[in-house]
């Protein structure tokens, strides 16, 4: 091998791929050696040294130099085949280390193929991938567009590099920033926490190091050129900018903003904030299916609870009746529970035991039997609220059941027409119904109730009254003894103090859907 030859190789495989040049002549060495060994036995003691400056090739066999004329006849076929697989490892391990010190980092590359799928990005030296989970949610890439996302994960595959990109991590929203305002970078002002969920909304909280800066206005820019130019790369996800503060107080407030905040009641021991708003913030402060509260909670590290203050009140007043029902838990210090922020059996069945027991000074075996005795009534209430959930579930799927019939839930006259009968039981049906229609008709107009009740409106001349006793006897009369009876049994329902119709459809209790 021509050591000038071997130089330039070394060099090219330094400036195009990147790789050091130690590692390159390693690979040469230990390739060489490789193919001499075959040639002359895996036993036998061969060395081969590359000079680095001249690229002459020194080896020895069992102590004993060689030749360049017996170098020359080593297998170079093997040797060639041995040196592009040690240059390929060579180059998997630098393109490993370029990429996993950039994790976290943005890039930006051109797509290669999107179809709906998993996405390949060309970033020059190695194509990554963007799968779908990583991509923001709403979002279409197209090929041969650019694209800009952060290092999620670097893996070897073999003897390639498999670069993972995501779109949906909150250090993406940093990176944009630090991209469009050059305060970042500068240290002017800061990014101190980011909740985000993709495709939505993302919360910033900034602060600045310099009193007359307003971190809030910075980042907006002019007319909102900054914020807009980040949006618009995230696929148009709302972003707010609150201001940063170590306490939590102050922080809260901020980070659920556009709602007001009356009040916010920290519970060290178990992380929670209470935060009490007027009536007319509460929908605003949990936000759109809770999205609000939970950005907030993300952004703050606090497990937010968004509440009024009359709910608050019957909160505790529950928590101090149930805890006292415990065997062993006071009055008092169910009371001190409820201060501390344990508003429920599933808080209680966390508490840390040498807290409680600092709290309530009872025996640690006192407190063991409490915890599990909530941890037990916990689990009640998880499966009764789970029930409860099953049922409205099933209440929905049938109403809109019957919506889509176009009608509602057979009641009253429908419902006894769909219901099976026999022809005999259909005759005996439509007797009873003719026979109580034509007492109906015969009774007088005002219900006997109505007419105990008012006698000096209701009560009927005499004459009227023996008219309508000698009507009903001519009626029981002209009907035999069967349709006798089946009018005795129809007339209950047919004719009620209410005066409804036979089938009870004008009752208002039997038209309610069960």
């Amino acid at each position: 091998m021509n050591p000038q030859d071997i130089l330039r190789y070394v060099d090219s495989m330094h400036r195009e791929k990147n790789i050091d040049t130690d590692l390159v002549f390693s690979a040469i060495e230990s390739a060489l050696q490789s193919a001499a060994k075959r040639q002359y036995g895996e036993e036998s003691d061969i060395t081969v040294n590359l000079d680095r400056s001249n690229g002459r090739i020194m080896a020895t066999l069992d102590g004993q130099p060689l030749g360049d004329d017996q170098i020359g006849r080593i297998g170079a076929q093997t040797a060639k085949q041995v040196i592009i697989q040690k240059v390929r490892e060579a180059e998997r391990d630098s393109l490993m280390t370029e990429y996993r010190e950039q994790i976290g980092e943005i890039v930006s590359g051109i797509i290669g193929k999107a179809d709906g799928g998993v996405a390949t990005v060309n970033l020059g030296n190695v194509e990554a991938i963007l799968p779908r989970s990583e991509q923001i949610p709403g979002e279409t890439l197209h090929a041969n567009e650019r694209v800009r996302a952060i290092v999620f994960e670097v893996r070897a595959a073999g003897n390639r590099v498999r670069v993972v990109l995501s779109r949906t991590r909150p250090q993406l929203v940093q990176r944009l920033f630090e991209q469009e305002i050059p305060e970042l970078s500068e240290g002017v002002i800061s990014i101190n926490s980011i909740s985000r969920e993709p495709g939505y909304r993302s919360k910033v909280a900034v602060s600045s190091v310099d009193s007359q800066v307003d971190p809030i206005a910075v980042c907006v820019g002019y007319r909102g050129s900054r914020i807009k130019a980040v949006r618009e790369e995230l696929a148009g996800e709302h972003i707010d900018v609150v201001r940063f503060s170590d306490d939590p107080q102050v922080l809260i407030p901020n980070a659920l903003q556009p709602a007001e905040v009356e009040q916010v009641l920290l519970c060290d021991l178990i992380g929670r904030a209470i935060v009490l708003v007027q009536e007319d913030q509460l929908s605003l402060a949990i936000g759109r299916r809770g999205q609000n509260v939970r950005l907030a909670s993300k952004l703050c590290g606090w497990d937010i609870e968004i509440m009024t203050g009359g709910e608050l009140e019957e909160q505790i007043e529950r928590a101090v009746t149930g805890f006292s029902q415990i065997d062993g838990v006071t009055e008092e210090i169910a009371q001190a529970l409820v201060e501390q922020g344990y508003l429920s059996y599933d808080d209680l069945s966390v508490i840390e035991p040498d807290v409680f027991a600092e709290m309530s000074g009872l025996p640690l075996e006192t407190i063991d039997r409490i915890v599990e005795v909530a941890e037990a009534r916990a689990e009640e209430a998880e499966e009764a609220a789970a029930e409860e959930r099953a049922q409205r579930r099933e209440r929905e799927k049938a109403q809109k059941a019957v919506e889509a019939q176009g009608g509602e839930a057979p009641t009253g006259e429908a419902a006894t027409s769909e219901a099976p009968a026999d022809d005999a039981g259909a005759e005996q049906a439509v007797s009873a119904e003719a026979e109580s229609v034509e007492v109906e008709a015969e009774s007088p107009e005002a219900p006997v109730a109505e007419a105990e009740a008012e006698p000096a409106e209701t009560e009927a001349p005499a004459e009227e009254a023996e008219a309508s006793a000698d009507a009903e006897e001519a009626v029981a009369e002209s009907a035999d003894d069967s349709q006798e009876t089946d009018a005795s049994q129809a007339q209950p329902t047919a004719v009620g103090q209410d005066g409804g119709d036979v089938d009870g459809s004008d009752d208002p209790q039997r038209n309610e859907p069960s």
